[in-house]
């Protein structure tokens, strides 16, 4: 059968992750909530190690972690800390609880490094099935609310004159957030999971004229960057989450340069 083959797994997982995460990085660019990506990211280290010790399904106790984190970012925010002061502080400090909790975990052969950068190439049919299901789940959750989502994100004034609630967008938010973050960690590992939402949006920006036509062109882009990646860390030896981001960056890079020689042109 064609999921026989482990390149082609990995190729579906790097496909279901970019179609997950490119809504959803448009609102974390757009809401400038990169440290916030980042932080959710950071906890699932967290959730990976307390699954491993209570034997249960690593993307439920990731995804449990992350909202958890992403939910008290939403309570603390505005209680007097500066939100990337709070973001550093819980990002940082949930990635080494997390780093702590694993060293703890005698008995069990944990692969460090496979939860930190991704393992992409020993992703089974199960994951696959995890990964299609959540990315599924995400944008229907992203599609469902597109329109109150975009106006709580343009103006919170005009949401709620509209009879939108923004908090309960940002609820939203972070509930496909966690679901992205645990969906993701098998593919590029939970330091680069905040590139990957961030980074085909971005580099999308400059070719889209509306939001929707961005939200696609990064989708676009970040399943390209799957694509190239993978191939490129099949031909040189290299580690395949990180090759993801690495193309994924040269792209963003790419259309910058030409975008500002196109504005500096006559």
């Amino acid at each position: 059968m064609i999921l026989d083959d482990f390149m082609m797994r990995a190729t579906l997982a790097g496909i279901g992750v970019a179609l997950a995460a490119a809504p959803l990085g448009c609102f974390v660019v757009w809401r400038r909530m990169a440290y916030f990506g980042d932080a959710t990211a950071h906890a699932a280290i967290l959730g990976v190690a307390l699954s491993l010790a209570l034997s249960i399904s690593v993307f439920a106790g990731a995804m449990v972690i992350a909202l958890l984190m992403a939910l008290t970012v939403n309570l603390l925010t505005g209680r007097g800390y500066a939100m990337d002061t709070l973001l550093g502080v819980l990002a940082h400090s949930a990635l080494a609880f997390g780093l702590v909790a694993v060293s703890f975990l005698s008995g069990i052969r944990i692969d460090l490094m496979a939860y930190l950068f991704g393992d992409i190439l020993a992703v089974s049919r199960m994951d696959l099935a995890v990964i299609w299901g959540g990315a599924a789940l995400v944008v229907a959750l992203i599609c469902w609310r597109w329109s109150a989502l975009l106006t709580a994100t343009l103006n919170e004034d005009l949401a709620h004159a509209s009879g939108i609630d923004p908090k309960r967008e940002q609820l939203v938010l972070t509930l496909a957030l966690a679901i992205t973050v645990a969906v993701a960690i098998k593919v590029v590992g939970v330091l680069l999971i905040a590139a990957m939402l961030i980074i085909p949006a971005a580099a999308a920006r400059p070719l889209s004229r509306t939001p929707e036509s961005m939200a696609l062109v990064a989708a676009g882009i970040g399943s390209v960057s799957a694509l190239i990646g993978l191939r490129a860390a099949y031909i040189f030896d290299t580690p395949a989450g990180p090759s993801i981001v690495c193309v994924a960056a040269l792209i963003f890079a790419g259309l910058s340069i030409v975008g500002s020689l196109r504005t500096s042109g006559p």
